[in-house]
Protein backbone atom coordinates (compact mmCIF):
# COMPACT_ATOMS: atom_id res chain seq x y z
CA UNK A 1 0.00 0.00 0.00
CA UNK A 2 1.26 3.30 -0.96
CA UNK A 3 1.34 6.02 1.18
CA UNK A 4 -1.63 8.17 -0.15
CA UNK A 5 -3.39 4.72 -0.17
CA UNK A 6 -2.64 4.34 4.04
CA UNK A 7 -3.50 8.31 4.18
CA UNK A 8 -6.90 7.54 2.31
CA UNK A 9 -7.27 4.43 4.79
CA UNK A 10 -7.21 6.78 7.71
CA UNK A 11 -9.80 9.06 5.87
CA UNK A 12 -12.37 6.31 5.24
CA UNK A 13 -11.74 2.15 6.40
CA UNK A 14 -10.20 3.42 9.72
CA UNK A 15 -12.28 6.89 10.04
CA UNK A 16 -15.51 4.43 10.41
CA UNK A 17 -13.99 2.22 12.66
CA UNK A 18 -12.63 4.96 15.34
CA UNK A 19 -15.98 6.47 14.91
CA UNK A 20 -17.74 2.85 15.85
CA UNK A 21 -15.83 2.50 18.75
CA UNK A 22 -16.27 6.21 19.65
CA UNK A 23 -20.25 5.69 19.70
CA UNK A 24 -20.03 3.60 22.62
CA UNK A 25 -19.74 7.02 24.30
CA UNK A 26 -23.52 7.45 23.79
CA UNK A 27 -23.87 4.58 27.12
CA UNK A 28 -22.02 7.33 28.77
CA UNK A 29 -24.26 10.64 28.68
CA UNK A 30 -25.40 11.86 31.68
CA UNK A 31 -23.27 9.73 33.86
CA UNK A 32 -19.71 11.40 32.14
CA UNK A 33 -19.59 14.87 30.78
CA UNK A 34 -18.17 14.64 26.92
CA UNK A 35 -14.93 15.87 27.63
CA UNK A 36 -14.54 12.89 30.10
CA UNK A 37 -15.89 10.16 27.51
CA UNK A 38 -12.41 9.42 26.36
CA UNK A 39 -11.23 8.33 30.10
CA UNK A 40 -13.41 4.99 29.39
CA UNK A 41 -13.44 4.96 25.69
CA UNK A 42 -9.44 5.01 25.17
CA UNK A 43 -8.60 2.40 28.36
CA UNK A 44 -11.05 0.08 27.42
CA UNK A 45 -9.80 0.69 22.97
CA UNK A 46 -6.55 -0.84 24.75
CA UNK A 47 -8.48 -3.34 26.74
CA UNK A 48 -10.56 -5.38 24.16
CA UNK A 49 -7.10 -5.03 21.34
CA UNK A 50 -5.55 -6.75 24.03
CA UNK A 51 -8.14 -9.29 24.58
CA UNK A 52 -8.51 -10.38 20.74
CA UNK A 53 -4.91 -10.57 19.99
CA UNK A 54 -4.70 -13.07 23.46
CA UNK A 55 -7.94 -14.62 22.29
CA UNK A 56 -6.71 -17.44 20.21
CA UNK A 57 -4.11 -18.53 22.54
CA UNK A 58 -6.15 -18.05 25.55
CA UNK A 59 -6.83 -22.05 26.67
CA UNK A 60 -2.59 -22.14 26.32
CA UNK A 61 -1.90 -19.45 28.58
CA UNK A 62 -4.34 -20.80 31.25
CA UNK A 63 -2.83 -24.20 30.67
CA UNK A 64 0.89 -22.90 31.14
CA UNK A 65 -0.12 -21.10 34.22
CA UNK A 66 -1.80 -23.95 35.80
CA UNK A 67 2.01 -25.82 35.15
CA UNK A 68 4.29 -23.06 36.35
CA UNK A 69 2.01 -20.80 39.20
CA UNK A 70 4.09 -22.11 41.79
CA UNK A 71 7.59 -21.21 40.24
CA UNK A 72 9.27 -18.29 41.23
CA UNK A 73 9.99 -16.89 37.44
CA UNK A 74 7.58 -17.97 34.98
CA UNK A 75 7.01 -14.69 32.96
CA UNK A 76 8.80 -16.10 29.91
CA UNK A 77 6.51 -19.44 29.80
CA UNK A 78 3.30 -17.54 29.97
CA UNK A 79 4.29 -15.03 26.89
CA UNK A 80 5.93 -18.03 25.21
CA UNK A 81 2.21 -19.55 25.07
CA UNK A 82 0.34 -16.49 24.41
CA UNK A 83 2.83 -15.09 21.74
CA UNK A 84 2.99 -11.94 22.90
CA UNK A 85 5.10 -10.09 25.56
CA UNK A 86 2.14 -9.95 27.82
CA UNK A 87 -0.45 -12.33 28.47
CA UNK A 88 -3.94 -12.48 30.76
CA UNK A 89 -3.89 -15.62 33.20
CA UNK A 90 -7.85 -14.65 34.13
CA UNK A 91 -9.99 -17.58 32.61
CA UNK A 92 -13.01 -14.43 31.72
CA UNK A 93 -13.07 -13.24 28.22
CA UNK A 94 -15.77 -10.52 27.05
CA UNK A 95 -17.92 -12.96 25.95
CA UNK A 96 -18.19 -14.84 29.89
CA UNK A 97 -18.45 -11.37 31.46
CA UNK A 98 -21.28 -10.69 29.31
CA UNK A 99 -22.95 -14.12 30.03
CA UNK A 100 -22.64 -12.82 33.90
CA UNK A 101 -24.22 -9.73 34.49
CA UNK A 102 -25.10 -9.86 37.81
CA UNK A 103 -21.34 -9.73 39.00
CA UNK A 104 -19.65 -7.73 36.48
CA UNK A 105 -17.58 -5.54 38.47
CA UNK A 106 -16.12 -8.61 40.58
CA UNK A 107 -15.25 -10.28 37.43
CA UNK A 108 -14.14 -7.28 34.95
CA UNK A 109 -12.05 -6.05 38.04
CA UNK A 110 -10.99 -10.05 38.86
CA UNK A 111 -10.21 -9.87 34.27
CA UNK A 112 -8.01 -6.88 34.64
CA UNK A 113 -6.16 -8.18 37.38
CA UNK A 114 -5.27 -11.49 34.94
CA UNK A 115 -2.70 -9.37 33.01
CA UNK A 116 0.79 -8.96 32.97
CA UNK A 117 2.62 -6.11 35.39
CA UNK A 118 3.42 -4.48 31.88
CA UNK A 119 -0.32 -4.17 31.18
CA UNK A 120 -0.98 -3.15 34.43
CA UNK A 121 1.35 -0.38 34.36
CA UNK A 122 -0.83 1.20 31.14
CA UNK A 123 -4.26 1.18 32.78
CA UNK A 124 -2.64 2.36 36.18
CA UNK A 125 -0.87 5.29 33.88
CA UNK A 126 -4.78 5.82 32.89
CA UNK A 127 -6.27 6.14 36.12
CA UNK A 128 -8.81 3.17 34.98
CA UNK A 129 -9.67 2.29 38.47
CA UNK A 130 -11.17 5.43 38.74
CA UNK A 131 -13.20 5.21 36.07
CA UNK A 132 -14.56 1.51 36.68
CA UNK A 133 -15.98 2.95 40.01
CA UNK A 134 -18.01 5.43 38.12
CA UNK A 135 -19.10 3.67 35.62
CA UNK A 136 -20.21 1.29 38.64
CA UNK A 137 -22.26 3.44 40.32
CA UNK A 138 -23.95 5.11 37.24
CA UNK A 139 -25.22 1.38 36.65
CA UNK A 140 -23.04 1.24 33.15
CA UNK A 141 -20.21 -0.69 33.20
CA UNK A 142 -22.13 -3.92 32.25
CA UNK A 143 -23.57 -1.62 28.98
CA UNK A 144 -19.96 -0.84 28.09
CA UNK A 145 -18.86 -4.43 28.09
CA UNK A 146 -21.74 -5.19 25.67
CA UNK A 147 -21.13 -2.96 23.72
CA UNK A 148 -17.32 -3.73 23.48
CA UNK A 149 -18.27 -7.59 22.26
CA UNK A 150 -19.92 -6.20 19.11
CA UNK A 151 -18.75 -7.72 15.41
CA UNK A 152 -18.33 -4.26 15.00
CA UNK A 153 -15.25 -3.62 17.82
CA UNK A 154 -13.56 -6.47 16.93
CA UNK A 155 -9.88 -5.77 17.07
CA UNK A 156 -8.85 -8.85 16.75
CA UNK A 157 -5.20 -8.59 14.38
CA UNK A 158 -6.06 -10.74 11.70
CA UNK A 159 -9.24 -7.73 11.44
CA UNK A 160 -7.17 -4.74 12.27
CA UNK A 161 -3.35 -4.85 11.55
CA UNK A 162 -1.01 -3.43 14.28
CA UNK A 163 -0.69 -0.42 11.78
CA UNK A 164 -4.26 0.20 10.87
CA UNK A 165 -4.38 -0.15 14.88
CA UNK A 166 -2.02 3.27 15.07
CA UNK A 167 -4.40 5.08 12.94
CA UNK A 168 -7.35 4.04 15.19
CA UNK A 169 -5.64 5.18 18.44
CA UNK A 170 -4.58 8.58 16.71
CA UNK A 171 -8.20 9.41 15.90
CA UNK A 172 -9.90 8.46 19.06
CA UNK A 173 -6.66 10.88 20.94
CA UNK A 174 -7.66 13.33 18.37
CA UNK A 175 -11.12 13.36 18.80
CA UNK A 176 -10.78 13.17 23.15
CA UNK A 177 -8.69 16.27 22.64
CA UNK A 178 -11.11 18.48 20.99
CA UNK A 179 -14.02 17.30 22.99
CA UNK A 180 -11.80 18.05 25.93
CA UNK A 181 -10.49 21.57 24.29
CA UNK A 182 -7.09 20.07 24.52
CA UNK A 183 -4.26 20.54 21.89
CA UNK A 184 -4.78 17.95 19.20
CA UNK A 185 -1.15 18.39 17.86
CA UNK A 186 0.29 18.00 21.49
CA UNK A 187 -0.42 13.99 21.37
CA UNK A 188 0.42 13.31 17.30
CA UNK A 189 1.87 14.48 14.25
CA UNK A 190 -0.03 13.56 11.18
CA UNK A 191 1.38 10.96 8.62
CA UNK A 192 2.02 13.06 5.58
CA UNK A 193 4.59 15.23 7.70
CA UNK A 194 6.26 12.18 9.41
CA UNK A 195 6.60 10.34 5.77
CA UNK A 196 8.45 13.34 4.57
CA UNK A 197 10.44 13.84 7.82
CA UNK A 198 11.39 9.68 7.50
CA UNK A 199 12.08 10.10 3.95
CA UNK A 200 14.59 12.97 4.28
CA UNK A 201 16.26 11.26 7.44
CA UNK A 202 16.71 8.24 5.49
CA UNK A 203 17.61 9.84 2.16
CA UNK A 204 20.42 11.83 3.49
CA UNK A 205 21.77 9.04 5.21
CA UNK A 206 24.80 7.83 3.50
CA UNK A 207 25.38 5.07 6.14
CA UNK A 208 21.77 3.79 5.95
CA UNK A 209 21.69 0.46 4.64
CA UNK A 210 26.30 0.09 4.28
CA UNK A 211 26.75 -3.89 5.02
CA UNK A 212 25.12 -6.97 5.73
CA UNK A 213 22.52 -7.47 9.11
CA UNK A 214 21.30 -3.77 8.87
CA UNK A 215 20.58 -2.74 12.36
CA UNK A 216 18.52 0.56 13.29
CA UNK A 217 17.48 2.59 16.26
CA UNK A 218 14.92 4.94 16.68
CA UNK A 219 13.98 7.67 19.19
CA UNK A 220 11.33 10.07 19.67
CA UNK A 221 11.98 11.99 22.91
CA UNK A 222 8.00 13.34 22.45
CA UNK A 223 6.68 10.34 21.16
CA UNK A 224 3.26 10.44 21.36
CA UNK A 225 0.99 7.88 20.41
CA UNK A 226 4.65 6.84 18.95
CA UNK A 227 2.97 6.64 15.35
CA UNK A 228 6.55 8.76 14.42
CA UNK A 229 8.61 5.55 15.34
CA UNK A 230 5.92 3.25 13.95
CA UNK A 231 6.39 5.27 10.85
CA UNK A 232 10.33 5.24 10.93
CA UNK A 233 10.29 1.52 11.45
CA UNK A 234 8.08 0.80 8.48
CA UNK A 235 10.11 2.91 6.04
CA UNK A 236 13.12 1.28 7.26
CA UNK A 237 11.67 -2.05 6.52
CA UNK A 238 10.37 -1.01 3.23
CA UNK A 239 14.05 -0.32 2.10
CA UNK A 240 15.10 -3.53 3.81
CA UNK A 241 12.93 -5.96 4.26
CA UNK A 242 15.01 -7.95 6.86
CA UNK A 243 16.10 -4.78 9.24
CA UNK A 244 16.56 -4.93 12.56
CA UNK A 245 14.48 -1.85 13.62
CA UNK A 246 14.45 -0.93 17.63
CA UNK A 247 11.92 2.05 18.66
CA UNK A 248 12.57 4.04 21.65
CA UNK A 249 10.26 6.81 23.46
CA UNK A 250 9.78 9.01 25.73
CA UNK A 251 6.37 10.38 26.72
CA UNK A 252 4.73 12.70 29.34
CA UNK A 253 1.20 12.31 28.73
CA UNK A 254 -0.25 9.18 30.54
CA UNK A 255 -3.12 8.32 27.85
CA UNK A 256 -0.64 8.75 25.23
CA UNK A 257 2.09 7.02 27.10
CA UNK A 258 -0.26 4.12 27.07
CA UNK A 259 -1.02 4.20 24.02
CA UNK A 260 2.59 3.99 22.90
CA UNK A 261 3.22 1.42 25.30
CA UNK A 262 -0.04 -0.95 24.38
CA UNK A 263 0.83 -0.27 20.31
CA UNK A 264 4.92 -1.62 21.33
CA UNK A 265 3.34 -4.37 23.37
CA UNK A 266 1.17 -5.79 20.00
CA UNK A 267 4.16 -5.36 17.49
CA UNK A 268 6.28 -7.66 19.95
CA UNK A 269 8.78 -5.02 20.63
CA UNK A 270 10.63 -4.63 24.02
CA UNK A 271 7.43 -2.53 26.78
CA UNK A 272 10.57 -1.17 28.57
CA UNK A 273 11.82 0.96 25.68
CA UNK A 274 8.68 2.89 26.03
CA UNK A 275 9.36 4.95 29.45
CA UNK A 276 7.50 7.67 30.89
CA UNK A 277 8.47 11.08 32.00
CA UNK A 278 9.34 14.36 31.07
CA UNK A 279 12.21 14.30 28.64
CA UNK A 280 13.59 17.87 30.18
CA UNK A 281 13.66 17.06 33.51
CA UNK A 282 13.81 12.89 34.23
CA UNK A 283 15.98 11.97 31.02
CA UNK A 284 14.84 8.09 31.10
CA UNK A 285 17.82 7.02 28.25
CA UNK A 286 20.53 8.83 29.93
CA UNK A 287 23.74 7.55 27.94
CA UNK A 288 21.86 6.31 25.42
CA UNK A 289 22.64 6.72 21.57
CA UNK A 290 20.67 6.02 18.35
CA UNK A 291 21.09 6.14 14.69
CA UNK A 292 17.63 8.28 14.37
CA UNK A 293 16.23 10.61 16.11
CA UNK A 294 12.68 12.08 15.20
CA UNK A 295 10.54 14.38 16.95
CA UNK A 296 7.54 16.93 17.51
CA UNK A 297 7.78 18.74 20.42
CA UNK A 298 6.15 21.06 21.88
CA UNK A 299 6.95 24.83 21.50
CA UNK A 300 5.64 27.69 22.97
CA UNK A 301 5.51 25.91 25.61
CA UNK A 302 7.30 27.49 28.83
CA UNK A 303 9.58 25.21 30.45
CA UNK A 304 9.68 26.71 34.30
CA UNK A 305 8.37 23.80 36.32
CA UNK A 306 11.68 21.90 34.72
CA UNK A 307 14.04 25.18 35.45
CA UNK A 308 16.14 23.74 38.53
CA UNK A 309 16.39 20.26 37.03
CA UNK A 310 17.82 21.34 33.36
CA UNK A 311 19.97 24.76 34.95
CA UNK A 312 21.72 21.90 36.87
CA UNK A 313 22.85 20.41 33.87
CA UNK A 314 23.56 22.96 31.93
CA UNK A 315 25.99 23.82 34.54
CA UNK A 316 27.51 20.25 34.29
CA UNK A 317 29.12 21.57 30.77
CA UNK A 318 29.83 18.80 28.31
CA UNK A 319 28.56 16.40 30.57
CA UNK A 320 25.01 17.35 30.75
CA UNK A 321 22.54 17.93 27.69
CA UNK A 322 22.30 21.24 27.53
CA UNK A 323 26.27 22.75 27.25
CA UNK A 324 25.20 24.96 24.47
CA UNK A 325 22.78 27.69 25.98
CA UNK A 326 19.67 27.69 27.58
CA UNK A 327 16.95 29.46 25.50
CA UNK A 328 14.32 31.70 27.21
CA UNK A 329 12.04 30.17 29.95
CA UNK A 330 9.20 31.00 27.62
CA UNK A 331 9.84 28.48 25.15
CA UNK A 332 11.99 25.27 25.71
CA UNK A 333 11.79 23.57 22.36
CA UNK A 334 15.63 24.28 21.70
CA UNK A 335 15.74 22.34 24.62
CA UNK A 336 14.70 19.22 23.14
CA UNK A 337 16.69 20.03 20.10
CA UNK A 338 19.69 19.77 22.03
CA UNK A 339 18.25 16.40 24.14
CA UNK A 340 18.02 15.04 20.30
CA UNK A 341 21.73 16.44 19.52
CA UNK A 342 23.12 14.34 22.53
CA UNK A 343 21.29 11.21 22.05
CA UNK A 344 22.94 10.92 17.54
CA UNK A 345 25.67 8.31 17.06
CA UNK A 346 28.74 9.85 15.73
CA UNK A 347 27.23 9.28 12.58
CA UNK A 348 23.34 9.93 13.67
CA UNK A 349 20.93 11.60 11.70
CA UNK A 350 17.46 14.18 13.41
CA UNK A 351 14.76 15.31 12.01
CA UNK A 352 12.71 17.71 14.36
CA UNK A 353 9.88 20.18 14.10
CA UNK A 354 10.56 23.27 15.30
CA UNK A 355 8.49 26.99 14.80
CA UNK A 356 10.23 30.23 13.59
CA UNK A 357 11.67 31.36 16.48
CA UNK A 358 14.39 29.20 16.90
CA UNK A 359 15.69 30.52 13.64
CA UNK A 360 16.11 33.86 14.37
CA UNK A 361 14.79 34.93 18.37
CA UNK A 362 17.11 35.54 20.71
CA UNK A 363 20.43 38.09 19.61
CA UNK A 364 24.34 37.78 19.90
CA UNK A 365 25.33 35.73 23.32
CA UNK A 366 21.98 34.79 24.30
CA UNK A 367 20.75 30.96 24.95
CA UNK A 368 19.08 30.71 21.38
CA UNK A 369 21.98 32.33 19.73
CA UNK A 370 24.26 29.90 21.04
CA UNK A 371 22.38 26.97 20.49
CA UNK A 372 22.28 27.86 16.95
CA UNK A 373 26.55 28.43 16.83
CA UNK A 374 27.55 25.28 18.51
CA UNK A 375 25.40 23.70 15.81
CA UNK A 376 26.55 25.60 12.79
CA UNK A 377 30.66 25.95 13.87
CA UNK A 378 29.90 21.92 15.13
CA UNK A 379 28.99 21.37 11.23
CA UNK A 380 26.29 18.98 12.33
CA UNK A 381 22.89 21.40 10.80
CA UNK A 382 22.49 19.89 7.10
CA UNK A 383 19.22 21.41 6.08
CA UNK A 384 16.21 23.26 7.19
CA UNK A 385 12.93 22.76 5.46
CA UNK A 386 9.61 25.39 5.76
CA UNK A 387 6.40 23.22 5.46
CA UNK A 388 3.32 25.01 4.43
CA UNK A 389 1.00 26.77 6.47
CA UNK A 390 -2.27 25.44 7.70
CA UNK A 391 0.11 21.47 8.05
CA UNK A 392 -0.70 20.70 11.56
CA UNK A 393 -4.02 20.15 12.96
CA UNK A 394 -3.56 22.35 16.13
CA UNK A 395 -1.48 25.55 14.22
CA UNK A 396 -1.71 26.94 11.05
CA UNK A 397 1.52 29.07 11.61
CA UNK A 398 4.99 28.60 9.51
CA UNK A 399 6.81 25.69 11.05
CA UNK A 400 10.03 23.97 9.78
CA UNK A 401 11.76 20.14 9.76
CA UNK A 402 15.37 20.75 10.95
CA UNK A 403 17.77 18.16 9.25
CA UNK A 404 20.85 17.37 11.84
CA UNK A 405 23.17 15.03 11.52
CA UNK A 406 26.79 13.97 13.23
CA UNK A 407 28.56 12.49 9.78
CA UNK A 408 27.80 15.10 6.97
CA UNK A 409 28.82 13.87 3.18
CA UNK A 410 31.70 15.57 2.20
CA UNK A 411 29.80 17.59 -0.65
CA UNK A 412 27.66 19.26 2.28
CA UNK A 413 30.81 20.16 4.95
CA UNK A 414 30.70 23.93 5.64
CA UNK A 415 27.02 24.50 3.71
CA UNK A 416 23.21 24.76 5.19
CA UNK A 417 20.73 23.89 2.81
CA UNK A 418 17.51 25.88 3.38
CA UNK A 419 14.29 24.49 1.71
CA UNK A 420 11.08 26.66 1.15
CA UNK A 421 7.86 24.20 0.52
CA UNK A 422 5.25 26.60 1.60
CA UNK A 423 4.15 26.03 -1.52
CA UNK A 424 4.53 22.19 -2.10
CA UNK A 425 1.05 21.00 -1.03
CA UNK A 426 -2.63 20.20 -2.30
CA UNK A 427 -5.31 21.44 -0.56
CA UNK A 428 -7.80 19.57 1.42
CA UNK A 429 -11.44 18.90 0.46
CA UNK A 430 -12.45 18.89 4.15
CA UNK A 431 -9.99 20.51 7.18
CA UNK A 432 -9.78 18.87 10.09
CA UNK A 433 -9.03 21.74 12.37
CA UNK A 434 -5.93 23.80 11.37
CA UNK A 435 -4.98 21.25 8.95
CA UNK A 436 -6.36 22.19 5.42
CA UNK A 437 -3.34 20.62 3.27
CA UNK A 438 -1.66 17.70 2.25
CA UNK A 439 1.79 16.72 1.68
CA UNK A 440 0.68 14.00 -0.31
CA UNK A 441 3.17 12.03 -2.24
CA UNK A 442 3.87 13.88 -5.69
CA UNK A 443 4.91 16.66 -3.13
CA UNK A 444 7.18 14.64 -1.08
CA UNK A 445 8.90 13.92 -3.62
CA UNK A 446 9.79 16.76 -4.76
CA UNK A 447 10.82 18.14 -1.25
CA UNK A 448 13.21 14.61 -1.15
CA UNK A 449 14.35 15.92 -4.32
CA UNK A 450 15.34 18.75 -3.66
CA UNK A 451 17.32 17.83 -0.50
CA UNK A 452 18.90 14.73 -2.51
CA UNK A 453 20.39 17.35 -5.26
CA UNK A 454 21.47 19.84 -2.28
CA UNK A 455 21.79 22.71 -4.89
CA UNK A 456 19.97 26.62 -5.19
CA UNK A 457 17.71 25.34 -7.88
CA UNK A 458 13.61 26.41 -8.26
CA UNK A 459 11.42 22.74 -8.41
CA UNK A 460 7.88 22.59 -10.21
CA UNK A 461 5.47 20.60 -11.14
CA UNK A 462 2.01 20.81 -12.88
CA UNK A 463 -1.06 18.49 -10.87
CA UNK A 464 -3.46 16.69 -12.36
CA UNK A 465 -5.65 19.16 -10.77
CA UNK A 466 -4.69 21.68 -12.53
CA UNK A 467 -2.74 23.52 -10.13
CA UNK A 468 1.44 23.93 -9.51
CA UNK A 469 3.53 22.85 -6.62
CA UNK A 470 6.81 24.95 -5.85
CA UNK A 471 9.91 23.87 -3.96
CA UNK A 472 13.00 26.33 -4.32
CA UNK A 473 16.55 25.45 -2.49
CA UNK A 474 19.43 27.34 -1.12
CA UNK A 475 22.39 26.11 -0.50
CA UNK A 476 24.28 28.80 1.99
CA UNK A 477 28.02 28.90 3.31
CA UNK A 478 27.80 28.15 7.09
CA UNK A 479 29.84 31.29 8.11
CA UNK A 480 27.45 33.33 5.81
CA UNK A 481 24.96 32.53 8.87
CA UNK A 482 27.10 34.44 11.65
CA UNK A 483 27.65 37.63 12.77
CA UNK A 484 30.12 39.87 14.69
CA UNK A 485 27.75 42.23 16.88
CA UNK A 486 30.29 45.53 17.62
CA UNK A 487 29.60 48.25 20.12
CA UNK A 488 29.62 51.65 18.32
CA UNK A 489 31.20 54.77 20.90
CA UNK A 490 31.02 58.41 20.56
CA UNK A 491 32.39 60.80 22.81
CA UNK A 492 30.87 62.28 25.72
CA UNK A 493 30.86 66.31 24.79
CA UNK A 494 30.39 68.78 27.86
CA UNK A 495 28.68 71.90 27.58
CA UNK A 496 31.00 73.57 25.50
CA UNK A 497 30.76 71.36 22.95
CA UNK A 498 34.46 69.67 23.41
CA UNK A 499 35.18 65.74 24.06
CA UNK A 500 35.05 64.83 27.16
CA UNK A 501 38.60 63.17 28.21
CA UNK A 502 40.17 60.81 30.83
CA UNK A 503 43.91 59.79 30.51
CA UNK A 504 43.88 61.20 27.38
CA UNK A 505 41.47 58.86 25.92
CA UNK A 506 37.72 60.15 24.52
CA UNK A 507 34.88 59.28 27.22
CA UNK A 508 32.15 57.16 25.85
CA UNK A 509 28.33 58.83 25.26
CA UNK A 510 26.47 55.88 27.27
CA UNK A 511 23.35 57.95 24.89
CA UNK A 512 25.06 57.41 22.16
CA UNK A 513 25.69 53.99 21.74
CA UNK A 514 25.07 51.78 18.77
CA UNK A 515 25.38 48.35 17.76
CA UNK A 516 26.09 47.19 14.11
CA UNK A 517 26.19 43.10 13.03
CA UNK A 518 28.78 42.99 10.60
CA UNK A 519 29.01 39.22 8.84
CA UNK A 520 31.22 36.97 10.68
CA UNK A 521 33.09 36.57 6.81
CA UNK A 522 33.81 40.20 6.92
CA UNK A 523 36.65 42.20 8.36
CA UNK A 524 35.50 44.07 10.98
CA UNK A 525 37.85 47.33 10.66
CA UNK A 526 37.14 47.10 6.82
CA UNK A 527 33.43 47.36 7.61
CA UNK A 528 33.56 49.71 10.18
CA UNK A 529 35.98 52.22 7.84
CA UNK A 530 32.99 51.83 4.93
CA UNK A 531 29.66 51.73 7.12
CA UNK A 532 30.10 53.77 9.89
CA UNK A 533 32.98 56.65 10.05
CA UNK A 534 32.11 58.52 6.70
CA UNK A 535 28.82 59.06 9.36
CA UNK A 536 30.57 59.52 12.23
CA UNK A 537 34.15 60.62 12.11
CA UNK A 538 34.76 60.39 15.81
CA UNK A 539 33.23 57.05 16.65
CA UNK A 540 35.01 53.77 17.40
CA UNK A 541 34.47 50.15 18.51
CA UNK A 542 34.07 49.02 22.15
CA UNK A 543 36.29 44.98 21.27
CA UNK A 544 35.42 44.48 24.24
CA UNK A 545 31.67 44.08 23.81
CA UNK A 546 31.89 42.20 20.51
CA UNK A 547 30.07 38.86 20.42
CA UNK A 548 29.55 36.21 17.94
CA UNK A 549 25.30 35.77 16.69
CA UNK A 550 24.16 33.35 14.72
CA UNK A 551 20.27 33.43 12.99
CA UNK A 552 18.98 31.26 9.94
CA UNK A 553 17.89 34.44 7.26
CA UNK A 554 14.75 32.04 6.08
CA UNK A 555 12.71 34.61 4.77
CA UNK A 556 15.66 37.21 3.48
CA UNK A 557 17.17 33.91 1.79
CA UNK A 558 14.01 33.76 -0.76
CA UNK A 559 12.77 36.81 -0.86
CA UNK A 560 11.86 38.28 -4.72
CA UNK A 561 12.27 42.04 -5.05
CA UNK A 562 9.10 43.04 -7.66
CA UNK A 563 9.60 45.93 -9.32
CA UNK A 564 7.22 48.78 -8.42
CA UNK A 565 4.83 49.66 -11.29
CA UNK A 566 6.04 53.08 -13.02
CA UNK A 567 4.36 56.17 -11.70
CA UNK A 568 3.12 57.49 -14.94
CA UNK A 569 1.27 53.97 -15.15
CA UNK A 570 0.23 54.62 -12.07
CA UNK A 571 -1.38 58.34 -12.42
CA UNK A 572 -2.87 56.90 -16.06
CA UNK A 573 -5.08 53.61 -14.04
CA UNK A 574 -6.15 56.90 -11.83
CA UNK A 575 -6.87 59.23 -14.36
CA UNK A 576 -8.67 56.23 -16.71
CA UNK A 577 -10.80 54.76 -12.94
CA UNK A 578 -11.21 58.80 -12.24
CA UNK A 579 -13.23 58.79 -15.93
CA UNK A 580 -15.21 55.48 -15.56
CA UNK A 581 -16.04 56.57 -11.98
CA UNK A 582 -17.40 60.18 -13.49
CA UNK A 583 -18.79 58.47 -16.55
CA UNK A 584 -21.00 56.37 -14.15
CA UNK A 585 -22.23 59.13 -12.29
CA UNK A 586 -22.90 61.10 -15.37
CA UNK A 587 -25.18 58.07 -16.43
CA UNK A 588 -26.53 57.93 -13.20
CA UNK A 589 -27.77 61.87 -12.66
CA UNK A 590 -27.75 62.74 -16.63
CA UNK A 591 -26.21 66.05 -17.60
CA UNK A 592 -25.92 69.56 -15.62
CA UNK A 593 -27.36 67.51 -12.70
CA UNK A 594 -31.00 67.37 -14.39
Amino acid sequence: MTANEQLASVGKNIQEKATLIWNVANTLFGAFKPHEYGLVILPMVVIKRFHDCLLPTHQAVLDTYKKVEHLAVKEGFLRTAAGYQFYNTSPFTFETLRADPENINDNFRAYLNGFSDNVQDILSRMNFSAQIDRMVEAGLLYQVIVDFCSDKADMGPEKISAVDMGYIFENLVQRFSESYNEEAGAHFTSRDIIYLMCDLLVTGDQNAFNGDGITKTVYDMTMGTSQMLTCMEERLKQLAADADVTCFGQELNPFTFGIAKADMLIRGGDPDNMQFGDTLDDDKFDGYQFDYCISNPPFGIDWKREAAAVEAEHKKGAAGRFSPGLPSKSDGQMLFLLNGLSKLKPEGRMAIIQNGSSLFTGDAGSGQSEIRRYLIESDWLDAIVQLPNDSFYNTGIATYIWIITKDKPSEHIGKVQLIDASKCYESRRKSIGNKRVDITEVCRDLIVKAYGEYRDNTYEQDLESGSKIVCKSRVLDSVALGYNKIAVESPLLDEDGNKVLKKGKPVADPKKRDTENVPLDEDIDAYFAREVLPYNPDAWIDKSKTKVGYEIPFTRTFYEYKEIEPADQIAQRIEEHEHALMQKLHDLFGKDGE
